[in-house]
């Protein structure tokens, strides 16, 4: 991740600090949906005449190509 500032990455390191381990899942998972959300209403405004189910094929083929082939 990259800061602006010392301050504003102190602050990010204390908040994880405190933070439980259930919590810090909970906050990935909800990173981890807005990032998808995010991706989907780009492709959309990309591709405005898609169908759903062409958009639901674009998803799928863009990530893949995106997926680390390592794990």
């Amino acid at each position: 991740m990259i800061f602006e500032n010392i301050t504003a990455k102190e602050v990010y390191l204390a908040t994880l600090r405190k933070m439980s381990s259930e919590q810090k899942l909970k906050k990935a998972c909800e990173l981890s949906d807005f990032t998808k959300m995010l991706y989907i209403t780009g492709l959309k405004k990309r591709f405005t005449n898609i169908g759903e189910d062409d958009l639901k094929k674009k998803l799928v083929e863009r990530l893949q190509k995106c997926s680390n082939s390592n794990f």
